[in-house]
């Protein structure tokens, strides 16, 4: 068969015509979709957190509220031993309802509401210092001192006494209370060695340096918790509490009356009862 010029032109339009139909078609199955139609992300932007503030420290007047209220209790002092050395004692043999609140040390920390807090709660306190610190924070202790709190010895140093020799010991408890009375107007007559370390020797050296009693402790406060050393979790009768003049001493003697309100027992000087 064949074709002329103009069969031939005709025969390409057509072909033309088909390709172009089909390509239309297929343009029309494959329309991009709009913006408004595109799918949510399945992931979405981290969001920064909110910034929050800090907690505001506790004022005085808060500790002042939250310390329980209590009556002092008539102090009926404990009877020493007759053989002349002085007793160390880890609980004070006594049949009153009351606790002993004691802060150790003072070359840490200093917080300055304490003084004022001790005065306003009326908390009793027993202070044993090195000398050391004693002097160079003087105004502070006379103030905690001023405000009802009792200096007592503590040594020199801060070493465990343990072991060493009577010159050492006595040197460290004698020198200790020679300062504090100088500081202080009284001679310190309650002594606690560091860490609770002693010998026969720490409670002769003690005797002659002045000390009527050494103590240890059964409780311990820090950060605001009360650590026991009983299995009973609970404040008794004659307890020693320890803690130190750190940061949180505030919290410190919150939790302590706490503990001692919560035992049914009441706060009370060491030199009231020894």
């Amino acid at each position: 068969m064949s074709f002329t010029p103009a069969t031939r032109l005709l025969a390409v339009f057509t072909v033309l015509l088909a390709l172009s139909g089909c390509t239309a078609k297929h343009q029309s199955a494959f329309v991009a979709p709009s913006p408004s139609t595109s799918p949510t992300p399945s992931i979405t932007p981290t969001q920064q957190p909110t910034p929050t503030a800090s907690p505001k420290p506790k004022s005085l007047e808060w500790y002042v509220a939250k310390a329980p209220a209590y009556e002092p209790v008539q102090p009926h002092p404990v009877k020493l031993p007759t053989n002349g050395s002085p007793p160390f004692w880890l609980r004070v043999p006594t049949q009153d309802k009351v606790a002993f609140i004691t802060i150790d040390d003072g070359a840490l920390a200093r917080p300055p509401a304490v003084p004022d807090f001790i005065r306003d709660a009326r908390i009793p306190v027993t202070m044993f210092l090195n000398s050391p610190a004693a002097t160079e924070y003087t105004p502070y202790f006379k103030a905690i001192e001023a405000a009802g709190g009792v200096v007592e010895n503590h040594t020199i140093h801060h070493t465990s006494l343990r072991g060493k020799s009577y010159a050492y010991q006595r040197q460290e408890i004698c020198g200790s209370a020679d300062k504090l009375e100088h500081l202080f107007g009284k001679r310190p007559t309650l002594f606690r060695p560091p860490f609770g370390d002693h010998d026969d020797t720490t409670i002769r050296a003690a005797k002659d340096c002045g000390a009527k009693a050494l103590f240890y402790w059964t409780e311990t406060v820090d950060k605001g918790i009360v650590r026991y050393q009983t299995p009973d979790k609970r404040v008794k009768a004659g307890d020693v509490l320890l803690m130190h003049f750190r940061p949180r001493l505030m919290d410190d003697l919150l939790a302590a009356l706490k503990a001692i309100h919560a035992a049914g027992l009441t706060p009370a000087l060491l030199t009231d009862y020894v």
